[in-house]
């Protein structure tokens, strides 16, 4: 099994500033790189996406190789870390498009949690959107595959050890089922 504390930055991924936020309100504390994040295990802001088709189906990354957390993971909620400054909209409308190439949906924000482990922190804000049925232009280094599934198909990969799931983007299937 991989080990999700992998560390591995893109050249573009290094520097990106982030905002670091108190575990308990959110609230911001200072600024520190993505790189200074991952290592110490810093609590920052990301987003969670679900986003279906018109056939109640999920699609579902395969996060790339060289992802500097769960690289070659399932990835049922894909998203992002939030830049500095960033809203969690703004962020989660950006990541769409840069990552699968959808735009133009209507985003409902379901809610903003606290998700946390041995490997990340993170306040998370979770979305849906969808129906899409368009065609998909994946990013490379972000991205290796896209797969249809319903979200009871990962819950299921997930329970029987079938395939590597990022846990976060577990958690936030989770939710969005309660919703």
């Amino acid at each position: 099994m991989s080990n999700t504390n992998q560390t591995i930055f893109p050249e573009n991924a290094i520097d990106e500033t982030i905002d670091v936020v108190d575990e308990k309100t959110n609230t911001v504390l200072r600024q520190a790189t993505r790189k200074e994040m991952r290592k110490e295990n810093l609590c920052h802001r990301s987003t969670y996406i679900v986003t279906t088709n018109s056939h109640g189906q999920i699609y579902v990354q395969r996060r790339a190789k060289v992802k500097d957390f769960c690289p070659s993971f399932l990835d049922p909620t894909p998203g992002g870390v939030m830049q500095t400054g960033e809203t969690y909209e703004e962020n989660a409308k950006r990541e769409l498009e840069e990552e699968m190439g959808i735009k133009g949906l209507r985003f409902e924000h379901i809610g903003t949690h606290f998700y946390g482990d041995e490997t990340v922190k993170c306040w998370g804000g979770l979305f849906c959107c969808g129906p899409y049925d368009g065609d998909l232009k994946l990013q490379e280094e972000e991205v290796e595959s896209v797969s249809l599934m319903t979200p009871e198909q990962v819950i299921s990969l997930v329970e029987k050890g079938e395939d590597k799931v990022s846990p976060d983007s577990v958690f936030f299937l989770k939710m969005y089922l309660e919703w």
